[in-house]
């Protein structure tokens, strides 16, 4: 588990006991020869908390300028594009689906995290726009840091 999904975990739990939501956020351990769906999930009766969220990392600060979906994502054993796997399983368990990206900056530098709604990422990868730039990833709704946790805003993810 990376810090980034540690630290989102971690935030929805704070929000979701905050505000006194009935729901739970986790991540399931990876297993080597099982496939992962998604790396962060929150249960809720609630459909607006009932959600996955699949977790990327780039590093601006080595040149990274934009999130690639041949390099960034995996492609299993049968050919399966990870993002076909993650709607598959959107779609047949009923989550919303949202991908997390964490841009980091650099030593001294604060990182940015930013959330696209899984729909868009899917059309994108779709009509075969194989990339997200960094810019574009910034046009995203920003998960603020307070801190060393994140600002959980789901309601403002839309």
């Amino acid at each position: 588990m990376t810090e980034f999904e540690r630290m989102l975990v971690r935030s929805f739990n704070k929000y979701i006991e905050e505000n006194e939501i009935k729901a739970i956020s986790y991540r399931l351990k990876q297993h080597r020869f099982t496939p992962q769906f998604l790396d962060v999930l929150v249960d809720s009766l609630n459909p607006d908390f009932y959600m996955g969220i699949e977790c990327k990392s780039i590093s601006v600060e080595k040149g990274a300028n934009a999130l690639y979906f041949t390099q960034h994502f995996t492609v299993d054993k049968n050919g399966t594009h990870q993002i076909e796997r993650i709607s598959d399983y959107l779609k047949k368990s009923g989550r919303k689906g949202f991908l997390a990206v964490e841009l980091r900056m650099g030593m001294g530098h604060g990182r940015e995290a930013y959330i696209i709604p899984w729909k868009e990422l899917e059309k994108r990868y779709r009509n075969e726009a194989l990339k997200y730039t960094v810019r574009e990833i910034r046009e995203f709704p920003e998960i603020k840091r307070q801190g060393k946790a994140y600002l959980i805003e789901p309601l403002n993810w839309k």
